[in-house]
Order: C-alpha cells, then structure tokens, then sequence
C-alpha cells in the first residue's frame, strides 16, 4: 500500500508541472473538446508507458545511451527545434472558434495520438526524469518486481487521471472563451512550448554556457 500511496504522490507532483504536456493537453481540450483531447493524453501515456519499461527493463544499457553526450546533443537539438517550430506554428495559425461536435475517426485519432506521443518522445527531459526516478525509486532500493509495477503503475493511473481532469476541465471553461481571447491564449501557449524548444536546445548544445545561464 505505501508504494501505491508513493505513486499516486509522484504522478500528482508531475501533474501541477508546467510544462510544453500541460500546454498541448489544455490547448487541445480547449479547442477541440474532450475526444480529441484525450487522444492526445492516450500518446503522451503510451511514450511514457514505453519509456518508463524501457529503462526498467534496459535500465543499464539505456542509461550508458541516454547519458552519451553525443546523444544529449543531438537528442536536445533536433527534440528543441521541433518544440520550438511546433510552438510558432500554434502562436502564428488563424484560430477558428469551432464548439461543433468532433467526430474522433481514425484517422484522426491517429493524428492526435502522433501529436502526443512525440511532444512527449522529443522532449530530452522526459528520458531523463524517467531515468532518474527508476534509479533513484526502485533501483538503489531493491525494490522487487511487484512493488515495482505497483509503484510505477500508480504513477501512471495517477497521470491517466491528472491529465484527463486537465482536459475535462479546459472543456468546461471553453464556452466562456470568444475567438480573440481564445487567439490570445494559443500565442501565449505557442510562444510557451517555443520557449521551452529554446532552453532544451540551449541546455543540450550548450551546456556549459547554460549552466552558468539556468544554473
């Protein structure tokens, strides 16, 4: 029970994050609707799902890539610039102030599914917190395997969760929004993820010189 109670602690603690995940969830609830909203969370959980296995299972292999200053680099880089140009691309588009029901095909889905699963997956950030919880949490503790899949489950239902109270949520506050207020908001939550595209190139390509910038 205590490790279930630590997860749940863990995915709350990451849900009050600000961050480009918080952005995208709120932007595509609030423009969208709940469908299309939880279709983005359903690829920000699979990437996190798969990230969080991943070291689990791979956890020294992995380490020994992701902590490769080569692949910090390039990951940062080329993870930084999508952010970034992702995050004009919402600032500068025309908003349209469309409430008509969405009709979530598959094709759709798909494309919302995408939007999720790579903000998450190019974001350098995510391997490294990640890689840093499963060391820190479950590692240098022992844990066995079922404490471990309690532990890491928890954190995961707890996101699930989170995330979609987050886009019920943008949902209910939408009807109050009119087209240029709503415009106003997408800029600010376009410029937001740029910024954040910025300092992750910034801190992967210079990280020396970020240091002393960031701290």
């Amino acid at each position: 029970m205590s490790y279930i109670l630590e997860g749940i602690l863990g995915g709350l603690s990451l849900a009050i994050l600000l961050g480009p995940i918080f952005i995208i969830l709120i932007q595509t609830g609030i423009e969208r609707g709940v469908r299309a909203g939880i279709s983005v969370g359903t690829g920000i959980w699979t990437s996190d799902l798969i990230i969080i296995f991943g070291f689990y299972i791979f956890l020294k292999e992995l380490k020994e890539v992701v902590e490769d200053p080569e692949f910090i680099f390039w990951f940062g880089a080329i993870g930084g610039a999508v952010l970034f140009g992702f995050g004009i691309y919402l600032a500068l588009r025309k908003t349209v102030l469309d409430y008509s029901k969405v009709k979530i095909s598959t094709l759709r889905f798909i494309g919302y599914w995408t939007k999720g699963f790579l903000v998450n997956t190019i974001n350098p950030f995510t391997f490294i917190f990640w890689m840093g919880f499963i060391t820190s949490f479950i590692i240098s503790r022992q844990l066995d395997s079922k404490n471990s899949y309690l532990l890491l489950g928890s954190i995961l239902i707890t996101i699930v969760v989170t995330d979609s109270l987050k886009v019920v949520l943008a949902k209910m506050i939408r009807n109050k929004l009119n087209a240029p207020l709503l415009s106003k908001i997408n800029k600010v939550a376009g410029l937001v993820v740029a910024l954040f595209g910025l300092v992750i190139f910034y801190r992967c390509v210079f990280p020396e010189e970020s240091v002393a910038l960031f701290g």
